[in-house]
């Protein structure tokens, strides 16, 4: 499996709140969440990792190319700022290798072994099935994006705002094949931006997603959560 990272946002709510150092390289139990991050791809079995960061995080790029050699899988390393993660996503596709990946964001913050059993259900799922989404029944997010799924845990929709029945938000984790970048290259063409809007236009597109319960996924926006996910990685 191949594995991809968006790390080029600016942190600005850590920033505003006290946090000097770059999100990527915020300490969880010691370990920068990039490098935590990486560490849980390996130990899923990756064989190529991208990942990307914004020009003005030099201290990240410096970070991820110590790291690259000692790696025991290649690490692509994309470094341009972006206006959206959408954009970023664009830019990272272009360096990911063939085949299906998981994608996420580097702040998206979830129990390893929950996201192991994620990885392998996305691994046993049938050629017919372009994306295995990872959401979230915890609901701790400013603007969360809400997902609508039939009785089959078939992705139906992608809504700003909670549907009668609304279970689960997004948890920012995209199981997806190279099919999705077809559909990211007309987002990109037509002006649209940010990541919920990709995600509306793959159901848009007819695309099979299947959305899986991943458990408990924290976002860190706020100094706050820097706790929140330290508790849960301590589960």
């Amino acid at each position: 499996m191949n594995f991809a990272i968006i790390a080029a946002g600016e942190g600005s709510r850590l920033q505003q709140e006290g946090v000097a150092t770059p999100k990527p390289l915020v300490s969880l139990n010691g370990r920068p969440m990039i490098g935590r991050l990486i560490d849980i791809f390996v130990n899923c079995g990756a064989e190529c990792i991208s990942v990307i960061v914004n020009e003005q995080m030099t201290e990240v790029r410096e970070y991820l190319e110590n790291l690259a050699v000692s790696l025991p899988v290649e690490l692509r390393l994309v470094v341009k700022s972006t206006p959206s993660s959408m954009h970023s996503f664009y830019e990272v596709s272009s360096v990911l290798p063939e085949g299906r990946f998981i994608l996420t964001t580097v702040d998206t913050i979830f129990h390893e072994e929950d996201f192991r059993r994620y990885v392998e259900a996305f691994e046993r799922e049938n050629a017919d099935v372009d994306g295995l989404m990872a959401v979230t029944s915890y609901i701790d997010d400013e603007k969360p994006l809400y997902v609508d799924v039939d009785s089959q845990m078939r992705i139906t929709a992608f809504n700003d705002a909670p549907s009668a029945d609304a279970r689960y938000i997004s948890g920012g984790i995209y199981g997806l094949d190279h099919t999705a970048i077809g559909v990211l290259q007309k987002c990109i063409d037509g002006g649209v931006s940010r990541m919920r809007n990709f995600q509306r236009a793959l159901v848009a597109d007819g695309l099979n997603l299947r959305a899986f319960d991943m458990g408990k996924i924290i976002d860190v926006d706020h100094q706050s959560d820097i706790e929140k996910a330290q508790a849960l990685i301590n589960r």
